[in-house]
């Protein structure tokens, strides 16, 4: 069973809020959801919508056409009335123009939908009064829950499933490994990251600091990590360029960083709202020099809970850049998961500390004391030390998931993707003869990836992005060329059944 629900209207008249209430109702009655959400960079006004999926099976996507239409204007209806299947409902906002509900409306068009679903009405209004708690939005629900009826008799499963956001997991990942500090300037899609730490500083006892920009916070996320503190900072990647200069000051001084990069569409200003995996080649590369660092690319919330935690410990322990690799898709989309993470490994400070001992830290070729230095058999000994320092790391990261393969796990069909298209991909493949191999580690790349491609007939390569970056970077490690390759670059993410199409065409 799966159903495509749209849920539109204006920004700022509550459609996540029905996507929200929704969304708790049916995981409590034991339904798998995943919510996409879409929104021009607009604070008031404009289109808005979700496309919230429902399931009682895992689901990590969305599709082209819809079960139903929740409607808070006009537009939402005439944009989307051509993706309607044919025994698909349409509940009007105007139905209720009579009823002067107010800023209640969006708890009305949420009853409708919980109505039509034929989920115990108790449970909704349950929901409204853990929340609310006043008889104008009770009233508001029942007046939904009346106006409707019952279509697809859902009944309760008996399914234990938690919803997760992407910049919740990463967020959760970084209080796992005990972070001590937060830094960043706001920047879609990485705010989102920023407002959830913020929330949960005092309870965790972890500072949140927002300077004036990415500059600044690079170098103070720096000189925190260099005083002693566990330190993340974020952005994305208008602002990890501006990162770049003190990237590169991380990778001579050696002072531990996990950086957070949440894509957006570039170049420039680009589509700042939407979602592109187009960052894969700066989180690579980005800082002037050689130096080690580390690029983990989760796939869902509970991979990102992981390799957040896992992207602590390596930069502590190798006093290493760290990257962990997200998008607006993976970022604000919410997940449904029946999963709990692996166990949290401790993150410890084995460094020397200022107050504790002498330290220097210097952005200049250097001495094993600090000192600085221009002589060149010093200066080839500090390269030689951060690249022996990179190959212990690569031994290091094995005992984690650098790979995982998915779907029919003998089939001779591949597909090879990362990142946010995880779910698209699994969603495409189910019943298909293919498996799928979901790259978690960019830097360093599992030599496990050359072996898959060289044992298949069939490879292709699913991508976010218009160069397939996964691709370039496969064929520099292995000298092997992904000719097959799917790529999307509209700024909007991939549609499962539109992409499962695509890979049925590639002969």
């Amino acid at each position: 069973m799966r159903l495509n629900i749209l849920i539109g209207g204006k920004a700022g008249q509550g459609i996540n809020k029905i996507s929200e209430i929704v969304s708790d109702v049916l995981v409590n009655y034991g339904y798998f959801i995943f919510n996409y959400r879409d929104y021009p960079s607009l604070i008031r006004g404009g289109h808005n919508f979700n496309v919230l999926s429902v399931s009682d099976k895992k689901v990590g996507s969305h599709e082209s056409k819809l079960d139903g239409i929740i409607a808070m204007d006009k537009k939402t209806i005439r944009l989307h009335k051509a993706e309607l299947k044919k025994q698909g409902f349409v509940v009007d906002f105007k139905k209720f123009e009579k009823d002067n509900l107010g800023r209640n409306l969006n708890i009305t068009l949420a009853g409708c939908l919980i109505k039509i679903l034929g989920i115990d009405k108790n449970v909704l209004i349950d929901r409204i009064k853990k929340e609310f708690d006043n008889p104008e939005a009770i009233s508001a629900a029942e007046r939904g829950l009346n106006s409707e009826e019952e279509k697809f008799g859902l009944r309760k499963l008996a399914s234990k499933i938690n919803i997760l956001s992407g910049s919740q997991a990463i967020s959760l990942g970084a209080i796992n490994s005990q972070m001590n500090i937060f830094i960043a300037y706001p920047m879609t899609p990485a705010t989102g990251v920023l407002h959830e730490l913020a929330g949960r500083q005092k309870k965790y006892k972890f500072k949140v600091f927002q300077p004036e920009n990415e500059i600044t916070v690079v170098n103070a996320g720096l000189g925190a990590s260099f005083a002693g503190s566990k330190t993340m900072i974020g952005t994305s990647g208008g602002g990890f360029d501006l990162m770049t200069e003190g990237l590169s000051l991380q990778g001579q001084t050696e002072v531990p960083l996990v950086v957070y990069l949440a894509s957006r569409p570039g170049p420039g200003t680009g589509v700042p709202t939407y979602t592109s995996q187009g960052d894969l080649d700066i989180a690579l590369r980005g800082g002037h020099g050689e130096f080690p660092r580390i690029v983990v690319a989760p796939g869902d919330p509970i991979e990102a809970i992981e390799k957040t935690n896992e992207a602590f410990y390596l930069s502590e322990k190798f006093g290493s850049l760290s990257v962990i690799l997200s998008d607006k898709h993976l970022a604000e989309s919410e997940f449904s998961s029946d999963k709990k993470p692996n166990k949290i490994i401790p993150v410890k400070i084995d460094r020397k500390i200022p107050g504790q001992s002498i330290v220097k830290a210097n952005s200049y070729e250097h001495d094993e004391f600090g000192n600085t230095t221009e002589d060149a058999g010093l200066t080839k000994k500090g390269a030689n030390r951060r690249i022996k320092k990179y190959e212990e790391i690569k031994k290091d990261v094995r005992k984690f998931e650098m790979i995982k393969i998915h779907g029919k796990k003998d089939s001779e069909n591949l597909i090879i993707g990362w990142g946010s298209t995880k779910g698209a991909i699994l969603d495409a493949i189910e019943g298909l003869d293919f498996k799928f191999l979901q790259v978690l580690y960019m830097k360093p790349i599992s030599d496990e990836i050359k072996k898959e491609i060289k044992k298949s007939k069939k490879v292709i390569l699913v991508e976010n992005n218009v160069t397939g970056q996964l691709g370039r970077l496969i064929r520099e490690k292995s000298g092997i060329k992904i000719e097959n390759r799917i790529l999307k670059y509209d700024s909007r993410p991939f549609r499962s059944d539109e992409l499962k199409k695509e890979i049925l065409k590639i002969k």
